[in-house]
């Protein structure tokens, strides 16, 4: 599978290994920066994953901060993606079953390296259930509603 992978300055090691590991486990990895751990912006490097992605030419995404928040919203701000914040495996299973995710988050000062890989497993072997959430993530993808007092 064609992956890419993005972080902030606090996730480089993290990113550093997955992306040892992914290659390892004969995925084709992209590995979008940053190159060292000098201080950088989550959202550039969250805005060039969703972009990536958006083109095709990589079929799923991991993006990696801090905590994880930042760079999720950042890679969510492209309609074409929909990144899950997980923290352990359930939530990337439930990611990809139910919102049909093609990108992940995960919060380097949060996760250990042996639950980031446990994620990122779940998330690439689980498969979209379709069904009564395809609806559902039709409506992700398209023009906002305009919000209504509630």
């Amino acid at each position: 599978m064609r992956i890419a992978i993005a972080s902030d300055h606090s996730a480089i090691e993290l990113k550093a290994e997955l992306a040892v590991w992914l290659t390892g486990e004969g995925h084709e990895v992209a590995d979008l920066g940053p190159e060292s751990g000098a201080r950088v912006d989550y959202p550039d490097y969250g805005y060039k994953l969703a972009e990536h992605i958006a083109s095709g030419r990589s079929e799923r995404g991991i993006a990696l901060c801090g905590s994880g928040i930042g760079i999720s919203i950042a890679v969510n701000r492209n309609p074409a993606c929909r990144c899950a914040l997980v923290n352990e495996p359930v939530s990337a299973t439930l990611g990809r079953e139910h919102n049909d995710a093609n990108v992940i988050a995960l919060g380097a000062r949060l996760v250990r390296l042996d639950v980031a890989k446990a994620c990122v497993t779940a998330f690439l072997a689980t498969g979209f259930a379709g069904g009564r959430h395809g609806p559902r993530v039709e409506k992700l993808g398209a023009a906002p509603v305009p919000a209504t007092p509630c």
